[in-house]
């Protein structure tokens, strides 16, 4: 036994991050553990040693490894190229995987000896195989079939800190917004994972605290919602007690039943994708869902999900070809006079892989690309392009003078109170404060004090 354990290889996983997001005093409640590293710690034989270094809570120092894996976003991969770059100077190979290196895989097979395309499932054996055998390929990827089926993520490895744990129901994404790469990377149409498959996961989560990371958990057919409708009523006929939050569109207000269950079943607050007040925005963005539905009626949707103990997170982007300076300043007008709980206001952002990516270059208003220094940009907080009806710096300006408008003091406050009131709902309520402080701290936090929740009961406020 002591021979076998002697000689056990060592798999070392890496969870990157953003230079911008570094010093920034993140609420604990609101971050996300990283799935995706916890699902091919979970792939991995026993016969492997796993250690996980996060960078949410600790700054990266080496560790021996035989065979090292990092999953990076496009604002973290400057930083995984650069963490990479150590263990290959030291002659141990490197596996990059994630959206970017999904995107960008020639850019990424510069600084990884093996790039993974796509979903780790399916391919991760083979890698672990071929590192044993020493004969690794310098690309993997797989089909993705109508069906997923994942394990059960290692969490014993996240760090103890995190406020809440995540878990995926469905992958993919019918609609081609122009700013998203979700139905490229993911795949066109939704794709389900058996539902007892999902339940039998939720009881193994000691965490009271759920994040369904589903980018919508309801979709959009017939056959989808009833399977959404379906596992909210696993969850109670389980007895299975989280509150939890997910992302869904507009139609997540169509049903009764649909809200009935998942409040029921323990729903406290919903992310839902509004991006723009005005039609013209929507149809930049490709947004036929909300078009459909139409700018009027938002207001009602939202009091819908509020007679049922839910709290709104409305999503909003500012930079749209069709923006003008005045209309920067009535989406934040939008923003703070409705009834949405949480603030989403980021700045457009190209991704690679999206249309906008591809449209933005072949035009050539993108204005950072100094790759890869140039990636960290690419958070949803800075101006990486030039604008159609402004300058970059225009846009950027405004934006300051907007955040701190949908982020004041005053406005997080009586919005608290707000949901407080529309909701009577105290843990929807309290998330939608915790999530409005951390927008305003990743917005503004970098040029003036970070709040924190007590900052919100002074009386000298903003």
């Amino acid at each position: 036994m002591e021979d076998q354990v002697k000689h056990k290889k060592k798999l070392v996983l890496i969870n990157p991050i953003n230079a911008f997001t570094r010093d920034i005093p993140f609420l604990t409640e609101s971050l996300s553990p990283p799935l995706g590293l916890g699902i091919v710690a979970a792939l991995t034989p026993d016969h492997w040693d796993i250690e996980l270094i996060d960078e949410n809570f600790e700054t990266f120092s080496f560790r021996h490894a035989d065979l090292v894996g990092i999953s990076a976003l496009t604002s973290a991969v400057r930083r995984a190229y650069e963490i990479a770059s150590i263990y290959r100077e030291n002659g141990i190979p490197v596996v990059l995987g994630g959206i970017h290196a999904s995107m960008m895989p020639d850019e990424a097979s510069k600084y990884a000896d093996v790039i993974v395309i796509g979903e780790a499932e399916g391919v991760w054996a083979d890698i672990i195989r071929d590192a044993e055998l020493g004969t690794l390929q310098s690309r993997y990827q797989k089909d993705s079939g109508k069906m997923f089926h994942s394990p059960i993520p290692r969490r014993d490895l996240f760090h103890k800190n995190y406020g809440l744990a995540n878990i995926q129901t469905t992958r993919g994404c019918p609609f081609a917004c122009d700013f998203c790469s979700v139905h490229i990377f993911n795949g066109p149409s939704y794709r389900y994972r058996p539902v007892d498959e999902v339940l039998d996961e939720l009881e193994t989560i000691t965490h009271s605290r759920i994040f369904f990371v589903d980018d919508n958990i309801i979709g959009t057919s017939r056959f989808s919602i009833e399977r959404a409708k379906q596992l909210f009523r696993g969850i109670i006929d389980r007895g299975i007690v989280k509150d939890w939050v997910c992302q869904a569109s507009m139609n997540f207000a169509d049903d009764e039943e649909v809200l009935e269950l998942a409040a029921k079943s323990g729903c406290c607050t919903v992310l839902i994708g509004i991006e723009s007040e005005k039609i013209e925005g929507l149809q930049m963005t490709n947004k036929k869902l909300n078009i459909k539905i139409g700018t009027d009626h938002y207001s009602e949707v939202i009091q819908k999900i509020h007679r049922h103990g839910i709290s709104v997170i409305g999503a909003m982007i500012y930079g749209l070809d069709s923006d003008t300076r005045a209309d920067l300043d009535a989406r934040s007008d939008f923003l703070v006079q409705s009834e949405i709980d949480t603030h989403q206001a980021n700045i457009l952002t190209p991704l690679p892989g999206t249309d906008l990516y591809k449209r933005l270059l072949d035009e050539g208003r993108l204005t950072a690309t100094n790759y890869p220094d140039d990636w960290d940009r690419y958070h949803c907080f800075d101006v990486v392009f030039e604008p159609k009806n402004m300058t970059s710096a225009e846009l950027e300006e405004a934006m300051f003078e907007n955040w701190d408008k949908v982020w004041g003091k005053k406005t997080i406050y009586r919005k608290f109170l707000q949901t407080l009131k529309l909701t009577r709902n105290k843990t929807a309520a309290n998330w939608a404060l915790f999530g409005n402080i951390e927008r305003h701290n990743l917005a503004l936090g970098k040029i003036r004090k970070p709040f924190h929740s007590a900052d919100l009961f002074f009386k000298d406020d903003k």
